[in-house]
């Protein structure tokens, strides 16, 4: 693998973990109803775990309201216990054809969680971040000890990785700090 390569797939994998934090602060409810709050539902249907996504509509008919309808009412009880055991914090409503889902709005205790906890999804981005750059500096490092690169060449790579990690640590900062505005505010 040539130094190239190396910065490259770094740049891909840290581009990742950027992906991984949006999706993981997607989950984190900030008292609007969104349908990525379901996204770790889980629900049997026809033998298999699926998501629940993939075996009903997921629509959002107000700004505190979510409704599950899904393909087959026959599922709607097995639907409905999905939700309560993902323990999202929600309390689904059935009247035989669809599932309601009213947002609680969120006290300030319950905010300030929701900040924590978005705080430690970024900072398990950080960390994956540096991880790639430990990597990528010791593949680099490596390819220097057996000399398929200069010292210089090594250098100015290890500088990149470092440009490329403090890049993606800022995002992953502006990211964090959009959320929490997003959670106190509402």
């Amino acid at each position: 693998m040539s130094a190239k390569e190396i910065l490259s797939d770094a740049k891909t994998r840290m581009d990742k973990a950027i992906a991984a934090l949006h999706h993981d602060l997607a989950k984190v409810r900030v008292g609007r109803a969104t349908p990525d709050l379901l996204d770790s539902v889980m629900v049997e249907y026809y033998g298999q775990q699926v998501p629940i996504g993939q075996a009903a509509t997921i629509s959002i008919p107000e700004p505190r309201l979510i409704v599950v309808q899904p393909w087959e009412k026959a599922h709607l009880a097995e639907f409905e216990r999905a939700i309560l055991k993902a323990d999202l914090g929600l309390n689904p409503s059935n009247d035989g054809a669809f599932i309601r889902l009213p947002i609680p709005a969120l006290s300030e205790e319950r905010r300030k969680d929701m900040v924590k906890l978005a705080k430690q999804f970024g900072e398990n981005g950080k960390i994956a971040v540096r991880n790639i750059r430990r990597d990528a500096n010791d593949h680099l490092k490596k390819m220097e000890k057996n000399h398929e690169l200069s010292e210089d060449e090594l250098s100015v790579e290890l500088d990149e990785i470092a440009s490329l990690t403090e890049k993606h640590i800022a995002t992953i900062e502006k990211v964090l700090s959009d959320k929490e505005k997003e959670i106190l505010e509402i």
